[in-house]
């Protein structure tokens, strides 16, 4: 009889859960609007876009813009709902969610390294090609922090070659040879593939955050709560081998 009561008791509570997920699942097929994001050049195809194509086969009502720009984004002004930032924020009034963090890599081909004697240690840097990011400077800076933590180096250079575009750093890597610094969310086929491999392993360069952002004084619209917590959710699966 005691088992009876149980069994009756719980037949009617899945019931229940089935009628709950029913109905959540015929409000979110229900969502619609439109979703404004912004991203940097350098990670529009590997992780925005991606994540966009995932999402809206979830929710296919959602209508979504994309900015892609390098420079620094204004809410208000351009009328984005969420930016895809790397670093540190600037303004006190944006709500930062961190999605992934990762550090830059130095990478070679290996035949560049074949034909040179591999570098071991940062100034041994100074005697090879060197292609780097740089925003129009004559010099560049590279900071270096042994994996052990305690050691530390900076080195200060002119580059061979320099572009203010990670996206087109990897294509002069493979093509005119050298050593230069590559963010693993940039091409990360390449370094799979073994087309490209990490010079320097030991010695480490900077670690960055990339988060999603948007005011934080401000209403946000449905589709713009949930891309935000299936971009959480979503984005380090994309990329499960991150250097640390």
């Amino acid at each position: 009889e005691l088992g009876r009561e149980v069994y009756e008791h719980a037949a009617r509570t899945a019931q229940l859960g089935a009628a709950i997920e029913s109905v959540v699942s015929d409000r979110l097929s229900d969502i619609s609007g439109v979703l404004r994001l912004s991203s940097p050049p350098s990670i529009a195809d590997t992780l925005l876009t991606p994540l966009v194509i995932a999402f809206q086969k979830r929710y296919p009502n959602v209508r979504i813009q994309i900015l892609v720009t390098d420079r620094h984004v204004d809410h208000i002004a351009d009328g984005v709902d969420l930016v895809l930032r790397v670093g540190a924020l600037r303004d006190s009034s944006l709500v930062a969610r961190r999605l992934i963090a990762y550090r830059h890599r130095l990478v070679a081909t290996p035949d560049y390294l074949r034909g040179s004697k591999p570098p071991k240690e940062p100034r041994d840097l100074l005697g090879h090609r060197l292609l780097t990011f740089s925003q129009w400077k004559p010099e560049s800076v590279w900071n270096f922090v042994h994996r052990n933590g305690r050691g530390k180096e900076t080195l200060t250079f002119q580059p061979h070659f320099s572009i203010n575009d990670f996206a087109g750093l990897a294509p002069a890597l493979l093509t005119c040879g050298g050593i230069g610094e590559l963010p693993p969310l940039v091409r990360p086929d390449l370094v799979r593939e073994g087309k490209l491999v990490e010079v320097m392993p030991h010695w480490h360069l900077q670690t960055f955050n990339l988060s999603l952002v948007h005011l934080g004084n401000r209403h946000i619209s449905k589709p713009c709560r949930l891309f935000k917590d299936f971009a959480i959710q979503m984005a380090p699966s994309q990329f499960p081998d991150l250097p640390e």
